[in-house]
């Protein structure tokens, strides 16, 4: 019956623009009408890092809930923690529409929303009022007219600090013209010194030391990763979350949508994330935490990008063609796993394939 009504419940939505669909799902999720669909807790699967205290190691990633409307409601579905935005200083409308595709064959997205939000002030209102306990990630990044880009990212810091779980400076968007400059090294450097400092200085005031996180693209070169790796070390940024949308189009069934502007995402990034993430694993050492993202529709891929160096997993472009419930059954399908691969913690199974990984070319 399950698999009855998310069949049923695609079609009908696969009927819509993909951003009114999008839109929906978050009126859904507000009124109530999307149950409860999370995981029996499992102790083997609590992920402690960066002083966190995760349930399970699935999150959700940025993007899907760029306002911060229903995080709580995101926490029912199963996963572990939830990021929202990407949110900027001040409100911008984005890229023109259509800027959403589905590459039904593919199981895959493209968008190049370009960081459409509405600003700092609502979703920090938002957030301000939840009271449901649960870790909420705040993804910050730079509007598309700013004149100092760096200044954006620590307003993100001082605005969200009372609120935040964690932060993430998302620099790897493709859709939000030279913001994937901020990658490089020197930029980095002073991109990273800045957003430290804030967080020190806001840690002073309220006895409160948020993590920070810095979510890079697929797209790197390795002298790329060796840059982002020394400067994230040398900055002691508390961890990496790889990676964001790709612009390869490697290997698409659909050509024609593949011609799209904008960052693909979902199954066919898989590979090529997970390739990254290994790499970084090596180049980073084994302390500093990494969230593992793209292509995630399983717990079979979740465990993947585990065994290739990731501490935590996000998904979401997967959901789309999944349905609501993915989280808690990839959670649950984690515990199965566990039981068959007889260990105590899923800590026990990283980095067991991150040499196999790293070796793939890109």
């Amino acid at each position: 019956m399950m698999g009855f009504l998310k069949s049923a419940t695609r079609r009908g939505l696969f009927l819509l623009d993909p951003e009114a669909a999008h839109g929906m799902s978050i009126t859904a999720l507000k009124t109530g009408l999307v149950p409860s669909c999370a995981a029996r807790p499992d102790p083997r699967l609590r992920v402690n890092l960066a002083g966190l205290d995760f349930p399970n190691p699935v999150g959700l990633a940025a993007g899907y809930d760029k306002n911060a409307e229903v995080p709580e409601a995101l926490l029912k579905l199963g996963f572990g923690h939830v990021e929202v935005g990407t949110l900027t200083p001040k409100a911008q409308a984005g890229n023109p529409k259509p800027r959403l595709f589905r590459l039904v064959e593919d199981e895959a997205v493209i968008n190049r929303f370009g960081f459409n939000n509405e600003g700092h002030d609502p979703a920090f209102a938002r957030l301000s009022g939840i009271r449901r306990s649960g870790i909420i990630g705040v993804n910050i990044g730079a509007n598309k007219d700013s004149v100092d880009r760096i200044a954006d990212y620590v307003a993100g810091i001082r605005r969200f600090n009372s609120v935040a779980t964690y932060f993430t400076a998302n620099i790897s968007s493709p859709n939000t013209p030279g913001l994937r400059d901020l990658q490089a090294r020197e930029s980095l450097a002073a991109l990273l010194s800045a957003v430290i400092a804030a967080r020190n200085e806001e840690a002073q005031k309220s006895g409160r030391k948020v993590p920070v996180f810095l979510k890079i693209a697929p797209d790197l070169t390795e002298e790329g990763m060796d840059d982002i790796a020394a400067e994230v070390l040398a900055h002691q940024l508390d961890g990496l979350i790889v990676s964001n949308t790709t612009l390869s189009r490697d290997d698409l069934i659909d050509q024609a949508q593949a011609g799209e502007a904008g960052g693909l995402s979902g199954k066919p990034l898989f590979a090529r994330s997970t390739a990254v993430l290994a790499k970084m694993r090596q180049k980073v050492g084994k302390e500093l935490p990494i969230i593992g993202v793209g292509g995630v529709s399983s717990a079979d891929t979740a465990l993947e990008k585990i065994r290739a160096g990731a501490d935590l997993v996000q998904l979401y472009s997967c959901m789309v063609y999944e349905g609501p419930a993915l989280a808690g059954r990839v959670v649950s399908g984690l515990s199965k796993l566990l039981d068959r691969e007889q260990v105590n913690s899923v800590r026990d199974l990283r980095d067991s394939r991150v040499d196999h990984w790293a070796a793939a070319k890109l």
